[in-house]
């Protein structure tokens, strides 16, 4: 078992679109004094990666549907930000009390489709990247080839839970390793085999970064060092594969 290190990444600049990602983390890096060594896995909070691929909304041009005007006045909402959810939205699985779960056009389940006015530009919202996964890759490889190495990368956002208090980081883009661990017939200490022990390494690395991933603090990348990965299944990787089939879903 190898000790492990959770090693904050800040960065000075408000991420603007088109900036580039991997310079900008390469010269935080550099200002710790620190390098990329193969295994190394980096989590990055899709807030940044989501301004560097515009993906922000300014609401002064956002036409409220009739819905998203019913729902705003109901509870007080602007009609505008209730608008982008729903277009961001696959099924809507619940409204109540001025709050949207709904199923993204991604396949997360989250509340108000991941949109996000938090470190937004003044009267906008940020969206979920299109394709966390190629995100993940693209900074991967890109600060891969920058430090000689061979990096995983983890995009991440902030996700409540059924049936507990509180939020935490959660993966929606893996690229590098397999995000599950699947301990299903092996034995456990016991000798006994485990039957439904899958383990979610990807989701248990993001909660991890986001230890030291204040919502204040310019903090919005983790360096992760030491984490076992599962090599047999290195080819697995998306965070897709953290998304409960829906025949296996009790609570549709």
């Amino acid at each position: 078992m190898n000790d492990l290190q959770i090693l904050p990444i800040r960065l000075e600049e408000d991420i603007q679109p088109g900036d580039d990602l991997t310079e900008l983390l390469a010269q935080a890096l550099y200002k710790r004094a620190l390098s990329l060594r193969d295994e190394d896995v980096l989590v990055v909070c899709h807030k940044i990666i989501s301004k560097a691929e515009g993906k922000i909304v300014a609401l002064e041009g956002v036409r409220p549907s009739a819905l998203a005007k019913s729902w705003a006045a109901r509870f007080d909402r602007d009609a505008r930000l209730i608008e982008v959810v729903l277009s961001q939205a696959r099924r809507i699985v619940r409204m109540e009390e001025g709050l949207v779960i709904a199923e993204t056009i991604h396949g997360f389940v989250a509340a108000n489709c991941g949109v996000d006015t938090s470190n937004a530009p003044p009267d906008c919202a940020v969206l979920l990247p299109s394709a966390p996964d190629v995100s993940a890759k693209r900074l991967a490889e890109g600060l891969g080839r920058r430090f000689g190495c061979r990096l995983s990368c983890i995009v991440s956002d902030t996700f409540g839970r059924p049936w507990r208090m509180g939020l935490l980081e959660v993966a929606i883009g893996v690229w590098g390793f397999a995000p599950l661990i699947d301990l299903r017939g092996e034995p456990d200490r016991a000798g006994r085999e485990m039957r439904s022990s899958i383990v979610a390494l990807a989701d248990q690395a993001a909660a991890a970064a986001g230890l030291v991933m204040k919502k204040d603090a310019g903090i919005p990348a983790v360096l992760i060092r030491g984490l076992e990965l599962p090599g047999p299944r290195r080819n697995n990787r998306s965070g897709k594969d953290l998304l409960r089939p829906a025949g296996q879903d009790l609570f549709r």
